[in-house]
């Protein structure tokens, strides 16, 4: 299906949707920023401190913590309002899911853990000693094994005859098991 706009004018029409998202965008934080200066102008007044007696500063000060402890309360209780309300959806979301019939796997990454990390997670800290699987495995030359079948190249064709029937398999099997039972 071929659309009905050629590249050149998508570009153009992103470009000045992009353009005109930013402005939106700026135009947003500044508005942001003028109703926290406002909000804060109306809620803090400014403190005289200038001329007031020990007496009366100690008085100032006991009603600002007061303040700071009730707003303190106030955040707290908001806090934990929603961690309940969290736990909530969490649970919704969770009888949603059963009702579906449908189960949501998480995705699962490889991980690679040497035989030592293995036990070391298993064990703890009785772990000591390192462990190398690999140290136990019969090793193998590749010349050993080439010098152990050596490749005759003969005539088919020969002992055709002498091979055919029951007593010529024989024969073969019998060929074929004595140089590897050595």
């Amino acid at each position: 299906r071929k659309s009905k706009i050629t590249a050149s004018r998508k570009l153009l029409l992103k470009s000045l949707m992009l353009a005109k998202a930013k402005e939106e965008w700026d135009q947003e934080i500044v508005d942001k920023q003028a109703e926290k200066e406002r909000y804060l102008s109306e809620r803090i007044t400014p403190l005289h401190t200038s001329g007031l007696s020990l007496s009366q500063l100690q008085d100032l000060c006991r009603e600002l913590h007061q303040k700071v402890e009730i707003v303190d309360e106030e955040r707290y209780d908001i806090e934990a309002k929603c961690n309940h309300n969290t736990r909530e959806i969490k649970d919704l979301k969770i009888k949603v899911l059963d009702l579906r019939g449908k189960f949501k796997r998480p995705p699962l990454r490889r991980v690679r853990v040497s035989a030592d990390a293995m036990l070391r997670a298993l064990l703890g800290s009785k772990h000591k000693v390192s462990m190398d699987l690999r140290a136990n495995l019969k090793s193998v030359k590749k010349e050993d094994t080439e010098k152990e079948r050596p490749v005759e190249v003969g005539d088919w064709r020969k002992n055709v005859e002498a091979m055919s029937g029951m007593e010529g398999r024989k024969k073969m099997f019998d060929a074929a098991k004595s140089p590897t039972g050595q």
